[in-house]
């Protein structure tokens, strides 16, 4: 018998589960780089961004990643869906007008078990 759509399965929780520690993770990354967290998962009507942080003025829009040992990186960074971070990271601003006129990146964080962190600045350029 299958499931009932209603409840999610076991292995999506534990994606989920992944996620929100792997964000947590790389908020205190940022933290111990002197960052200061404006932002953990922002949602907005056209998406969503994993962290929002910022140090002096610079504002950076994270995307953070997960792999398993195995995973490859170049294969993440490709699925990042720059449209949907661009857009979101848009509102963003419309909502936080004092940002404006900041200076701006997208910022990727890849986490995988037993290795550092591995940050790529400017992993992407603003979309649209």
């Amino acid at each position: 018998m299958q499931r009932s759509p209603a409840k999610p399965d076991r292995k999506r929780l534990r994606a989920e589960r992944a996620g929100r520690v792997a964000e947590v993770l790389a908020a205190l990354w940022f933290q111990l780089q002197l960052y200061r967290i404006l932002a953990r998962r922002y949602r907005s009507p056209v998406g969503e961004i994993d962290l929002v942080v910022g140090r002096g003025r610079m504002l950076v829009f994270v995307e953070v990643k997960t792999r398993g040992r195995g995973g490859s990186q170049e294969d993440a960074l490709r699925s990042v869906n720059q449209d949907r971070i661009s857009r979101a990271a848009a509102h963003f601003l419309m909502r936080h007008p004092r940002w404006i006129g900041h200076d701006m990146r997208f910022d990727v964080i890849f986490l995988a078990p037993g290795q550092w962190p591995r940050h790529i600045h400017n992993a992407f350029e603003l979309a649209g």
